[in-house]
């Protein structure tokens, strides 16, 4: 049975979801995984997103906190708020009360990736404010550490993304994922979901 790796995200410009799209295709590159895409609900209304300049939600299914039971491994994703998650992923989190008293996730690999307006924005205070709620869920951090290779230390050009995860800046919103920070996404999906996938079969 193919071990499934689920990409657990919010995005209220695009900016994550794109990161996302391309960790779905680097998952999705190993034999034996299934790389599934879920957004996490919304907290705000379509009144205040418009005011906001929100687009439309993409059709990427809505998660509820009990799928989270089905996966053999997760990969979260959110935008940064004053250097940690947004609050509609700390809402999902807070909603998993049920299977934390059951320890449904522990022993499960989660990583991390997430986008912030500028270089100071929290690349690093981000994800590991982050950390906390997967060990409280005693799951297994993944980082990407220096697995990228010769990239992680790109000084010529502005890039997002650090050992913890894959990353990408959002600046006035106009500016986009660059080659180099798709490239690292695609790479932390593929180098997870073959630690997921040998986890998976290890407890076979």
């Amino acid at each position: 049975m193919a071990a499934k790796v689920y990409i657990v995200y919010y995005s209220m410009y695009g900016h994550v979801a794109k990161l996302a799209e391309e960790i779905q295709k680097g998952a999705s590159s190993i034999e034996g995984v299934e790389a599934k895409l879920w957004q996490v609900p919304e907290t705000l209304s379509e009144e205040v997103l418009g005011k906001m300049g929100a687009p439309p939600k993409t059709e990427v299914p809505v998660i509820t906190p009990n799928d989270l039971a089905e996966a053999d491994g997760i990969l979260f994703g959110f935008p940064t708020r004053f250097g940690m998650m947004c609050a509609q992923m700390k809402a999902f989190f807070d909603a998993t009360g049920g299977l934390w008293r059951e320890q449904k996730l522990a022993g499960k690999p989660a990583g991390i990736f997430y986008s912030t307006g500028t270089q100071g924005g929290g690349q690093e205070t981000t994800p590991l404010t982050a950390i906390t709620q997967l060990t409280h869920h005693g799951m297994l951090f993944v980082p990407v550490g220096y697995t990228f290779g010769a990239k992680m230390f790109e000084m010529e050009n502005v890039k997002a993304g650090s050992p913890y995860g894959s990353g990408t800046f959002a600046g006035d919103g106009t500016r986009w994922p660059t080659t180099v920070e798709l490239e690292q996404a695609f790479h932390q999906g593929q180098y997870f979901a073959g630690i997921a996938k040998k986890l998976k079969s290890s407890s076979a």
